[in-house]
């Protein structure tokens, strides 16, 4: 992987940045409002971090820094987060990992609005248009079959396999995948989407039926497979430009030794090699925003996705939570956040392509249409 021009530093910053618009919580700030309530327990008993594949080490090592930290994700109460291992006031490491996290949220919403800020932050940290490649590799159901059938192919193609991938198969067919370099063989390998249950049939055209309405272009890519255990249904890249590229999939089941029981979640992992190991200033304290945006139903939340970079790019003070659903935990957000004016779109407003601006001391509302949102928005702001 080449070294990245941009500085650490710029690349926290930027992190940062996409993450507030498309409602992820820095994993720092969290902590800092969970002070006193931390401690550090050992990894769960079973759980073996050397049998894990990079990425799916580095989520539970994140997961252990939820728990340590006191917070526990559910239905009720998702969370969606970003963390970093390039601490403020330490030089920064050779290699940054940006993390990107939706814990407590089954539905689709989650994998489009998370992919959808990885392809943000790397077409912002790059020069080329990030290309976005997905798969789905089902659930437990749906990886049981496809194992039989990659077991079946690897004794039909034994003679054309390396004698290293043919060994490996026999213990992880899912691995050996990733030893056949045969560009041939390759393409005839099973696809996961042909063995898809119906619950995962439905939740993967979910995800995709997101990706189209909130264009995001994207490819299907069969010939992507989550090793191990610990991924579930969607699974994506994303590459950009030097070499640049993020890991992402479902990891339910990973999250059961933390917290009991399975939460259903999503993540991303991009690693970045900087030549620069400059010393990672803080950030500037937390601001009140000036604007929260809360949306009600699809409709509104496909809209807000499409909104987020424009209003990012506008340097729009606001916070939003795209892929919380529930109102209720929307506004106690917007609660805690405190700001003077309530940005609200709901399904007709949606399809009127509007908002309703709501100034919070006076209750006064004003409709603003979609095409002259900013301009009205940076007059407030």
């Amino acid at each position: 992987m080449s070294s990245h021009p941009l500085t650490s530093s710029d690349i926290v910053k930027r992190a940062h940045a996409v993450g507030t618009y498309y409602g992820f919580t820095p994993f720092s700030a969290l902590a800092h409002q969970k002070r006193g309530k931390k401690s550090v327990e050992p990894f769960p008993e079973g759980l073996d971090l050397n049998s894990l594949d990079p990425a799916a080490r580095d989520t539970a090592q994140f997961l252990k820094q939820i728990r340590d930290a006191g917070i526990t994700p559910s239905a009720t109460q998702p969370l969606f987060v970003w963390h970093t291992n390039a601490a403020a006031g330490r030089a920064a490491p050779k290699q940054i990992l940006i993390q990107f996290h939706a814990l407590g949220v089954e539905r689709a919403i989650a994998d489009a609005v998370l992919i959808r800020a990885v392809r943000s932050l790397i077409g912002e940290l790059g020069k080329d248009e990030p290309r976005v490649r997905i798969n789905s590799m089902g659930d437990k159901e749906t990886r049981g079959r496809l194992t039989r059938e990659l077991g079946q192919f690897f004794r039909k193609h034994a003679p054309a396999i390396p004698a290293d991938c043919a060994e490996c198969a026999k213990r992880d067919a899912l691995l050996a995948t990733e030893l056949i370099t045969d560009e041939e063989l390759r393409g005839e390998l099973p696809s996961p989407t042909d063995h898809l249950s119906e619950n995962s049939r439905k939740h993967f055209e979910s995800v995709l039926e997101y990706l189209e309405e909130t264009e995001t272009p994207y490819e299907l890519a069969p010939e992507i497979f989550s090793r191990g255990s610990s991924w579930t249904e969607t699974c994506f890249e994303v590459h950009g430009s030097d070499d640049m590229r993020a890991w992402g999939s479902r990891y339910s089941e990973l999250t059961r030794p933390f917290f009991k029981s399975a939460i259903p979640s999503i993540g991303a992992v991009i690693r970045i090699t900087t030549e620069s190991r400059s010393v990672i200033p803080p950030m500037k304290e937390h601001k009140t925003p000036r604007f929260a945006f809360v949306h009600i139903g699809d409709e509104a939340k496909r809209e807000s996705i499409k909104m987020a970079d424009s209003l990012r790019h506008a340097r729009i003070p606001m916070m939003q939570s795209i892929g919380i659903e529930s109102l209720t935990e929307q506004m106690r957000l917007a609660e805690v956040a405190n700001p003077p004016y309530l940005i609200i779109m709901g399904r007709k407003e949606a399809l009127e392509r509007s908002v309703i601006l709501r100034e919070r001391s006076s209750h006064t509302e004003t409709f603003i249409p979609f095409d002259s949102l900013i301009d009205h928005l940076k007059e407030v702001a």
